[in-house]
């Protein structure tokens, strides 16, 4: 499911991440510290500076692209943990992100969206200001 967003978002989206430092925290193939049998399937950290989940920065999963932009988002709603979690994809293939959409959704109790960068500003999106 794709949602409607506009080049202002990504804008900001794009902000964040270029006056932020990436720290990498999971190297791909390590395990998730808690679910041992979870294994990363692209470099994981957070973004120094900003305001994420559990006290970290905002999450990046990295991959191997060498496009150096973050062009798709993931939405993650977690009963478990009682939150709904933002993710960035910074330089990711196609095949990464599938491989990280499957990491996200292994559990019943986590399911994700993804938004994917456009370029396209609808009117809504527009301000005089």
């Amino acid at each position: 499911m794709e949602i409607e967003n506009n080049a202002y978002f990504w804008q900001k989206i794009d902000t964040l991440f270029y006056s932020s430092f990436l720290d990498i925290k999971r190297l791909k193939g390590s395990k998730h510290p808690v679910y041992k049998s979870l294994i990363y399937p692209v470099d994981y950290g957070y973004l120094n500076d900003t305001v994420g989940e559990a006290n970290h920065g905002i999450a990046v999963f990295k991959g191997t692209s060498t496009n150096t932009v973050v062009d798709t988002l993931i939405i993650a709603a977690d009963i478990l943990k009682k939150d709904i979690e933002t993710k960035l994809l910074l330089s990711c293939t196609k095949q990464e992100e599938l491989e990280i959409l499957e990491f996200l959704n292994q559990s019943d109790f986590q399911k994700t969206i993804v938004i994917r960068r456009t370029n396209y500003i609808p009117s809504w999106g527009c301000s005089n200001n």
